[in-house]
């Protein structure tokens, strides 16, 4: 292991900046994540702190740039047929496992008939939708094998779409696409992807989970471009409090913090300038409402006023202030191909607001001499609990009672999908620039629509917009689709993301990208 020291005018930037100038581990890069993983199997995962992992270890087909582009991964290139349903993907032939192994077209094949297979219960095989016959192999009502996906020879493999999917190659850098190690699967089972069995084929190798702590990576000299890897090891330190990771990362324990308290921003702004990172971000920060019979939030009447009653603009200016901005839709601004619908009520002053929510509120037959008390839910962290305690307060006029719980990231989730909440904070990321992407959130039976959202008409909308190949024609549908949801109060958008890091200067390949993708491959540190 090599250690160099700051230079003298790096050393006295980096003090001046309020960072402790200790010696770097020029090899070593420590980031913060936002949670532990629940796994380090990409069948088996869903959360963006789970991907800073997963990114490391594992590439699939395609993979991403330093700026958050698509670049070939595996597949060093491919052919799309006239039609866009078929895919011919050439993979490297020096793509290999961390153990040696060849990466094959049948790795591929495996994995993509076990996230789609029902026991695998993956909450993200859905994105797979687009492949030939994944729906209905994944409802338990085909066989694998009738999968389109095909190895035609060891490093040639053939995809066939149900449609022309114009986001197909996006998806395919996301985990879901990833390829898992067939012989290391059959020979381990599910404890495949503990540390002491876990193969992988991307820039890094597992080393050491110490759960709770931190999970180290090393570089993979197996690697078809592990020449071009500069770091040789990664700790990821799985720090959900905001505040401890800015402190980890002023006393220079740590170099990438992978989110900072906005309540630090305008410090962080003045004192650290060069190490604080905000950019425009493909996410929506939202409320999820149980729809299970049951729930008070059940009632769609309740579901409009608490949404009526929030204000937006409150929480982006005065709680957070880090440029977010105020969620009217639930897909956001940005999108290829599509223009949001907006929620009926956001040219409506406050007052207005205010006095429809009340005759919602009493006509559902709740109000102050009858309080309705509702359980929100929220993972760790001080902007969660601030936005929980603002929004608390905004909903009492309507006698609403809120009981707040909070939980570690994993267990938060949990409970979401097991629809143990009234209202839960949420929030999605855009695995692709697609609105279906976010969209898809509120179709029937789709293991991340929390609030158990259904409604026929939403369904057949974004059916149609699937069979649909003119892009601008597919967009209006889905906009068609998005307006029924916002009508029914399906959800509670609150505002949409910024990306907010906080990065060592001293680090270069770190670029902001809509996305927030930042793979661990393209960092390195000044010499």
């Amino acid at each position: 292991m090599s250690f160099v020291r700051l230079r003298p005018a790096l050393c006295t930037a980096v003090m001046a900046a309020g960072l402790a100038a200790l010696p770097l581990q020029a090899d070593t890069l420590r980031i913060a994540t936002m949670g532990e993983p629940s796994s380090l199997d990409p069948h088996k995962i869903s959360g963006t702190w789970e991907n800073d992992v997963a990114g490391d270890l594992f590439e699939g087909l395609i993979t991403e740039a330093a700026n958050g582009e698509r670049i070939p991964g595996v597949a060093e290139s491919w052919e799309i047929s006239e039609d866009g349903t078929v895919y011919i993907f050439r993979l490297r032939e020096n793509a290999r496992w961390s153990d040696g192994e060849p990466v094959t077209a049948e790795d591929f094949v495996f994995a993509f008939r076990r996230i789609l297979d029902p026991a695998t219960a993956a909450d993200y095989a859905y994105l797979l939708y687009p492949v030939k016959n994944a729906e209905v192999v994944y409802g338990g009502d085909a066989e694998p094998e009738t999968l389109g996906i095909e190895a035609l020879d060891n490093h040639t493999l053939r995809i066939t779409l149900e449609r022309s999917t114009p986001y197909f190659l996006d998806q395919l850098s996301h985990y879901t696409a990833y390829p898992v190690p067939r012989h290391v699967v059959k020979e381990h089972g599910d404890r495949w992807s503990r540390p002491a069995n876990l193969v992988s084929n991307g820039p890094f190798k597992i080393q050491r989970w110490q759960s709770q702590t931190r999970i180290e990576v090393v570089r993979n000299e197996h690697f078809h471009d592990a020449d071009n890897v500069a770091l040789d090891q990664v700790i990821y330190f799985p720090i959900e409090e905001r505040n401890t990771a800015l402190n980890r990362f002023r006393a220079g324990e740590i170099d990438v913090a992978r989110d900072f308290p906005t309540q630090q921003y305008g410090w962080l702004r003045d004192n650290l300038p060069e190490a604080t990172h905000t950019a425009p971000f493909l996410g929506i920060y939202y409320y999820t409402l149980n729809t299970r019979e049951g729930h008070p939030t059940a009632d769609p009447r309740v579901r409009e006023a608490l949404s009526l009653a929030v204000r937006r603009e409150v929480i982006t200016d005065r709680i957070l202030g880090t440029g977010e901005v105020p969620a009217y839709s639930f897909v956001p601004p940005g999108i290829s191909h599509y223009e949001p619908a907006m929620l009926e009520f956001s040219e409506l002053s406050q007052d207005e607001r205010m006095e429809r929510a009340r005759e919602l509120m009493s006509e559902a037959g709740y109000g102050p001499d009858n309080p309705l008390q509702l359980r929100l839910r929220y993972n760790t962290s001080e902007d969660h609990r601030q936005v929980a305690i603002a929004i608390g307060a905004m909903w009492e006029p309507l006698g609403v009672q809120v009981d707040l719980f909070n939980s570690e990231v994993a267990v938060h989730y949990t409970d979401l999908r097991q629809g143990d909440f009234d209202v839960g904070r949420a929030g999605w990321i855009g695995d692709y620039n697609d609105a279906q992407n976010f969209l898809s959130l509120l179709e029937s039976g789709v293991g991340n629509n929390y609030g158990a959202y259904s409604n026929e008409q939403f369904d057949a909308l974004m059916r149609e917009a699937a069979e649909t190949q003119d892009l601008e024609r597919r967009g209006e549908i889905m906009a068609e689709a998005e307006r029924i949801a916002l009508a029914d109060s399906a959800t509670l958008p609150i505002y949409y993301y910024v990306s907010r890091n906080l990065v060592n200067p001293a680090l270069q390949g770190w670029e902001n990208n809509i996305e927030d993708i930042h793979r661990s491959r393209w960092v390195s540190f000044e010499e």
